[in-house]
């Protein structure tokens, strides 16, 4: 299998599992990822979060590590990947507000291209109008956008993950290991173990 390029969507306070996990996992299995920022080029790093899960009504945010993008933001062309990735954290929020990233996303559906989105992506998702009548998984507190924006809020376990057509969603970081085995089927990644 020869590897596909992937494009990843990051902004500051990203959460940073959720940016670690599949930039290092999807180049372990031979992918390569370019992870851009708006208004940032390559050698310049975000400032991530990590989002933790201690038993209050919502999560606790603590100071994440400094992610070192590979890519420059204003360079992306979306026809040159296969297959996108949208973390959570707090970036999602004013990422959508870009009209150049609703513009990337919206390639990514109608090429029909594989998209994983966890957490809080699923703002940046709602905001790009492609969640009309699919199912999408987010982090809880997302459900609202999902259905104002037409979408099917799947309501599963923190670590499951759900695929929908080009689409595969998960509501934290704890689904990494459903997340990432669902987005590689989708990119057509055998794994086999001798």
């Amino acid at each position: 299998m020869s590897g596909k390029r992937i494009l990843m969507l990051c902004g500051d306070y990203v959460e940073d599992y959720e940016t670690m996990v599949p930039f290092q996992a999807l180049k372990a299995v031979g992918h390569r990822v370019d992870v851009v920022c708006p208004d940032k080029r390559a050698g310049d790093s975000v400032a991530t979060a990590i989002h933790d899960f201690e038993g209050d009504q919502t999560y606790t945010e603590k100071p994440g590590h400094r992610f070192t993008l590979n890519a420059s933001f204003e360079e992306v062309d979306p026809a040159a990947y296969d297959g996108l990735v949208i973390p959570g954290g707090r970036a999602p929020e004013y990422l959508r507000l870009d009209a150049r990233v609703i513009e990337i996303v919206r390639h990514f559906f109608e090429a029909d291209k594989p998209v994983a989105a966890v957490c809080h992506g699923a703002q940046l998702l709602a905001a790009a109008k492609v969640l009309e009548g699919r199912r999408c998984s987010a982090y809880p507190a997302c459900r609202p956008e999902v259905e104002l924006a037409g979408g099917h809020y799947a309501d599963i376990a923190v670590e499951d993950a759900v695929t929908d057509g080009n689409l595969v969603t998960a509501p934290a970081w704890p689904a990494h290991p459903a997340w990432l085995a669902q987005y590689l089927d989708l990119l057509g990644t055998r794994i086999s173990h001798a």
